[in-house]
């Protein structure tokens, strides 16, 4: 167990939008933050360590752990944020379009997660949080989503078997399942159809998603949770 005191949470997909916003959560919560995606640069704060990789790539998630244990000499946390969202009708998916989803969304949770739990194991316990998205849970024919919900659905059903597998262990795993969030992702063009797919008719905000995260992070009796923050999107339409 590490003789350091301070928390310390791994965040992908960090360099812009929820993922972001995620680091300074983190850092308000008094943890350090290992985070990570291709396009990071580094951070002027010394408890947030930058990691450039390709999550999908398994030396990433190896590399992101070891600088986390090296640097902070602890992992508690990890925030599956990465993800892709490709909508096209299912027949006109390509081979790259495949590749590229399943490797960030299923892969990169995969082995980021698999590498950190022996040092949340080593800590007595931890958290894993996953975003995933509200098209799993009601799936939308004006937002055709096939390979969201193969990937993000397959997440979705891992949380809740990786937090039966390890709820006496002390690591609880838990995801937050986000209707359409405004973040660079979506042009703002876009953003009055993309609003009216909710019920309460406006898109969420990064905020909404950080402080989620955030509430499950702090919530020592909750585990297996999936958090709609979606405006009632998977209560119906």
């Amino acid at each position: 167990m590490s003789t350091s005191q301070q928390k310390v949470a791994i965040v992908t997909g960090a360099s812009q939008g929820i993922g972001a916003a995620l680091v300074e959560g983190y850092r308000k919560l008094g943890h350090a933050v290992v985070a990570t995606s291709r396009s990071i640069t580094p951070s002027g704060d010394a408890d947030v360590l930058a990691v450039q990789g390709d999550i999908a790539d398994p030396a990433t998630a190896e590399r992101v752990v070891a600088a986390a244990v090296e640097r902070f000499g602890r992992v508690d946390t990890v925030v599956n944020n990465a993800g892709v969202f490709v909508a096209k009708p299912f027949t006109d998916y390509t081979a790259e379009d495949y590749a590229t989803v399943t490797g960030i969304n299923v892969d990169g949770f995969f082995h980021l997660t698999q590498q950190a739990i022996p040092h949340l194991l080593a800590q007595g316990g931890g958290h894993i949080v996953s975003v995933t998205t509200s098209l799993v849970d009601s799936a939308d024919a004006r937002v055709p989503s096939v390979l969201a919900s193969l990937t993000k659905g397959g997440i979705q059903s891992a949380t809740k078997s990786l937090a039966i597998e390890y709820a006496t262990r002390g690591i609880r795993v838990n995801a937050v399942s986000p209707g359409t969030i405004k973040t660079p992702m979506h042009a703002a063009e876009t953003h009055e159809f993309l609003a009216a797919l909710h019920p309460v008719g406006r898109m969420g905000e990064v905020s909404d998603i950080v402080d989620a995260v955030l509430f499950l992070e702090t919530a020592p009796f909750v585990t297996g949770e999936i958090l709609h923050v979606d405006g009632g999107m998977s209560a119906g339409h």
